[in-house]
């Protein structure tokens, strides 16, 4: 192997692979082991040390929001390194292709992540995921974009 191909190879890795690690910690958090009941029994718990006056109405509010919320950030991540990636790709010379590929590979990754929830017994698939999933996406592009700018 020369050394331009080894270097080429390295940059590669160094793009792609925070995308491809993060696309597999992603696909992990919709497995049975992250769903709802799982996270409860930890966060459940906390939420009445903190607050020990917590309801059963907060805790499952407080929860919910926590879950989405981490929809949200898994899918800001994944933008922002995918716009790394395809934006090195592009060698800077244009930043709304590589951003408007970002999104779109971005939810193309959120509807697997759902399908993938739906065959999972305890999980379920949700459009309202993907929107979030999606949300956090653009919200992750624009930053990374700005950035740039």
């Amino acid at each position: 192997m020369n050394q331009l191909s080894k270097h080429n190879g390295i940059k590669f890795v160094n793009k792609w692979l925070p995308v491809l690690l993060w696309a597999c910690v992603i696909f992990l958090f919709s497995t049975e082991h992250f769903a709802a009941p799982q996270s409860s029994r930890i966060l459940g718990p906390l939420l009445h040390w903190l607050f020990p006056g917590i309801t059963p109405e907060q805790v499952s509010f407080v929860q919910f929001v926590v879950r989405k919320l981490g929809h949200w950030v898994e899918y800001f991540v994944l933008a922002v390194l995918l716009y790394r990636a395809l934006y090195a790709e592009s060698s800077g010379k244009s930043s709304m292709r590589p951003a408007v590929l970002t999104i779109f590979l971005a939810l193309v990754w959120a509807i697997t992540d759902e399908f993938h929830q739906s065959l999972v017994p305890s999980r379920t698939a949700s459009i309202v995921d993907v929107m979030i999933d999606g949300f956090g996406a653009v919200c992750g592009t624009f930053w990374r974009y700005l950035r740039l700018r």
